[in-house]
């Protein structure tokens, strides 16, 4: 989850100062050690280490959490008379914000608190407080109009003011990409983008606008996606792994993900492909191409994991350590390009060169270059010691139900009994794999890429067994 001050920009959030239960969801952090695991999600290799439940995850403990999220959400917390947006306020709208996120009220009085926030956006000066309030505001907005757009009439109109009237290249782009998400008729959404090129001439120099101008265009004309076998067959660099995440448009249906070894040969499991099904869609449901939005398609470095923490980070991340993805752009990785020490700092032509000739000039591929340009970062594979029914959104998915949404991360399983003891985990098979196949100190890509359908279950193994053959 990102910190919303210093590092807006990350999927894994930091955040200071939040109230306790809050704090723990949005805390960036290690993890504890492994810990009683259901014998038929580990893999073979993985020690079982018998120990009591985790005070937070019981049933008594994430009642009184879900209590405390309740008790937030009443009509006086949005009265923006007491609470104007203001700078000693920012710490307020921030954890109630946060809240509304995870439990989602379905009220016209929060619609009216958004939507008079939403109303700053055209204002010329804001301080740094109120345009950090504004920007959560537009996140959780965009959330809440997807989920349910006759409720949040308010925030859509509001979207349209700031298309019209916002000198803010960034929150105008959020604007038209919610509404875009949401679905507006052919002539509308072309009427919208001419506007935005004309109020913005130099449309093509902002990321987050050109690429929300790009994606507005591809949904009025949408590019076939090449053969999928031709992806899967590519190796971008010889004698290392990788993890391929093939997901569908509703992120809301479990992505499946397979893995190649240093041979360039897919794992198998009792003959089959070794498989684990992921979950990449973002709490607020924005586009990839924003700060806590869903996980961009693409090509990622992978480079190890993070060790244990302490336990205060539990509920955000589980209990098993996190692996490291690295976007393009970002510092801290040690080889993103083959054979070149550091970070990607190249063209975008250097970027497609690692893709199949059949997939470097579809744009949804694009989209980790981008992300990265814009400068998201901190992505993450992490499990969640939050019970599902914690996430309002959960209810809406229940095919994925058990698997967490994130700000940006992929998301494992990890389910807990009513005492606190861990019943399924699917980190450990994803570490124990990786090891396998790359190391303790495993390196190598992942590629992460939607397939067209309208299934709700996750695409089966057996269809991509025909691609991979």
């Amino acid at each position: 989850m990102a910190d919303l001050h210093k590092h807006s920009s990350n999927c894994v959030d930091k955040g200071v100062g939040l109230q306790p239960g809050l704090r723990s969801i949005l805390l960036l952090g290690l993890l504890a050690s492994v810990g009683l695991l259901n014998a038929s999600t580990a893999s073979a290799q993985t020690p079982v280490v018998l120990e009591a439940g985790r005070p937070q995850a019981t049933a008594a403990a994430r009642t009184q959490q879900r209590q405390q999220q309740l008790r937030q959400i009443q009509p006086e917390s949005y009265d923006l008379t007491r609470f104007p947006v203001i700078d000693r306020n920012e710490r307020h709208w921030r954890n109630l914000l946060w809240t509304t996120a995870i439990a989602e009220p379905q009220a016209p009085y929060v619609d009216q608190a958004l939507s008079r926030i939403l109303a700053l956006t055209t204002r010329s000066k804001l301080s740094s407080s109120q345009a950090r309030t504004v920007e959560m505001a537009m996140q959780v907005g965009t959330q809440l109009y997807l989920s349910n757009p006759t409720v949040y009439i308010g925030v859509k109109q509001q979207f349209f003011q700031t298309i019209h009237r916002s000198r803010d290249a960034q929150w105008v782009a959020m604007a038209l990409s919610g509404l875009i998400k949401q679905g507006v008729s052919a002539d509308e959404l072309k009427q919208l983008r001419d506007r935005v090129k004309v109020r913005f001439p130099k449309w093509s120099q902002h990321p987050s606008l050109y690429t929300t101008l790009q994606e507005a265009s591809v949904s009025l004309a949408p590019q076939p996606v090449p053969p999928l076998k031709d992806l899967l067959q590519r190796n971008i660099a010889p004698g290392q792994p990788h993890l391929y995440v093939i997901c569908q448009p509703d992120r809301g249906v479990l992505c499946q993900a397979v893995l190649k070894d240093r041979r360039g040969q897919f794992v198998r499991e009792n003959g089959q492909l070794w498989s684990v099904p992921l979950l990449s869609r973002s709490i607020h449901g924005l586009g990839w191409n924003f700060v806590r939005g869903q996980t961009p398609q693409g090509i990622y470095r992978i480079e190890g994991a993070m060790p244990k923490s302490e336990e205060q980070f539990f509920r955000a991340y589980g209990q098993f350590p996190l692996v490291k993805m690295f976007m393009p752009f970002e510092p801290g990785v040690r080889e993103f390009l083959p054979g070149q020490k550091g970070s990607f700092k190249s063209s975008l032509n250097a970027y497609q060169a690692l893709l199949p000739p059949s997939w470097r000039h579809y744009l949804p591929m694009q989209q980790s270059f981008w992300a990265g340009k814009i400068g998201r970062s901190l992505f993450r594979i992490h499990g969640s010691g939050e019970a599902p029914e914690f996430f309002s959104s959960n209810q809406r998915y229940p095919v994925s139900n058990g698997w967490n949404p994130t700000i940006g991360c992929l998301s494992a399983l990890e389910l807990y009994d009513e005492a606190g003891r861990l019943q399924r985990a699917d980190m450990p098979k994803i570490l124990n794999a990786l090891t396998t196949v790359g190391g303790k100190n495993f390196s190598g890509y992942l590629v992460l890429v939607e397939i067209p359908s309208t299934s709700k279950i996750p695409i089966p193994v057996t269809e991509l067994e025909a691609a991979v053959r």
